[in-house]
């Protein structure tokens, strides 16, 4: 070999290290071997507890899968060796126009697909991801997202769809002749309005339920919400059912309980909310000042806790805190929410890539040959039933829990399906 000094340093040597690098770099190897899952969270404003479980479950979820290459301990599939998951995410503040611009970062990055953080940025997001073909998990799951469908696939039941198996679950200890009568008592939100839809109230009605009005409440009150509640007792409601979020209805519930109003009070009345009111986050701060309490469509309720009698899903949530969080443990019930939206959005690329090389991989074949051919997927128990999408099927989930506050402890009342209250 002719040698040519260039200062100090051969051309030989230096292609030896050009070739040392190709051969020896960890990256040279991977090249276009990483995938993003992920989207947005919403770390800053009234969503900041549930989002942080979130993360960490899709934190810890992502490292299993790295590390192992299985979807889970239940589920044979096998991720691909050669293919790295990445979790790339934002705080969105729960803003609309900021989760819109970070939108529009994280897709030049190159994400595939995406989540939601709430109901805001699902309404603000919506039309935009289905013009880009971009199917997306979801901590939102309100009716606006299946008429007509959309490409955001909750995890857990629609609002509405909740609302109507409440009202099943209480016409069945209704003992009076007369038809019970209902309102709406909800956040005063995008979020606590979305179940208030004229199917609902149809159907309601057809099962033998008075519809009456509404009232709302705001998503954090600054006061006890003593004129919506006095509102419910001249009306001489017997039940009502809203959205809420914890720091809504936990105000709401200690007013009621000092105004008289519930199942063991002088004012007889059952309060109905909707998941995300997750009472395995109400019961541990009211006890039984929640007594009677009903939430639908909620998680296993045995969470944090542990148990040799644990459903599968629930266990190895369990295992990945211990494996992952060096002893530091996540109590809140979105921390398996989040491993379950990891695990979705890992599955749908799973499936696409059976049909399109990882760097041919666009939205569109995410969607159509990912979340859509999502059948039968079983979280060990987490959701409901296992879940499966399609175009027209972007609620994968086909019965909802019924759980209520009983001696300060949860209760499961039952299971009820879906009616597809849109």
């Amino acid at each position: 070999m002719i040698k040519v000094k260039i200062g100090s340093m051969s051309l030989a040597f230096i292609m030896i290290a050009v070739l040392s690098l190709l051969v020896f770099s960890p990256d040279a190897g991977a090249a276009g071997k990483t995938v993003y899952i992920g989207g947005t969270m919403s770390l800053t404003g009234p969503y900041a507890e549930d989002s942080a479980a979130i993360l960490a479950g899709f934190e810890d979820y992502i490292k299993y899968v790295n590390e192992t290459k299985q979807l889970a301990p239940w589920l044979k599939e096998k991720w691909p060796a050669d293919i790295t998951i990445e979790l790339l995410w934002r705080d969105d503040e729960l803003k609309p126009p900021k989760a819109l611009s970070i939108y529009e970062e994280l897709k030049a990055k190159g994400i595939l697909l995406y989540r939601i953080s709430g109901s805001p940025i699902a309404l603000a997001l919506m039309d935009k991801l289905k013009e880009d073909n971009m199917g997306a998990t979801s901590m939102a799951s309100g009716p606006y997202l299946l008429k007509p469908p959309k490409t955001i696939f909750p995890q857990y039941s629609i609002y509405t769809d909740e609302a109507g198996a409440f009202g099943e679950w209480f016409l069945k200890g209704w003992k009076e002749k007369r038809k019970p009568r209902f309102a709406f008592l909800t956040a005063d939100s995008p979020f606590g309005r979305s179940v208030e839809t004229p199917e609902l109230k149809a159907y309601l009605e057809k099962i033998g339920i008075e519809v009456v009005g509404s009232q709302y409440v705001p998503m954090v009150p600054t006061a006890p919400p003593t004129t919506q509640l006095m509102w419910l007792k001249q009306n001489k409601i017997d039940l009502t059912f809203g959205c809420m979020i914890n720091p809504g209805a936990q105000p709401t519930i200690k007013e009621a309980v000092r105004l008289g109003m519930g199942t063991d009070k002088p004012f007889k009345i059952t309060f109905g909310f909707a998941l995300p009111a997750h009472l395995q986050v109400f019961v541990p701060a009211m006890g039984e000042l929640g007594n009677g309490l009903v939430v639908a469509g909620g998680y296993p309720s045995h969470w944090p806790t542990v148990s040799k009698d644990d459903l599968p899903g629930i266990k190895f949530c369990h295992e990945l805190i211990k494996k992952y969080r060096s002893g530091k443990t996540v109590a809140h019930i979105m921390y398996p929410h989040g491993a379950v939206e990891a695990m979705i959005q890992v599955e749908a690329l799973r499936l696409a890539l059976q049909k399109t090389p990882l760097e041919k991989l666009k939205p569109i074949d995410v969607l159509q040959n990912g979340f859509h051919k999502i059948k039968n997927l079983s979280t060990g128990g987490i959701t409901n039933t296992p879940l499966t999408f399609g175009p027209n099927d972007v609620e994968g989930i086909d019965a909802i829990r019924i759980q209520q506050v009983q001696k300060g402890q949860i209760v499961e009342l039952g299971v009820y399906p879906t009616r597809h209250i849109y």
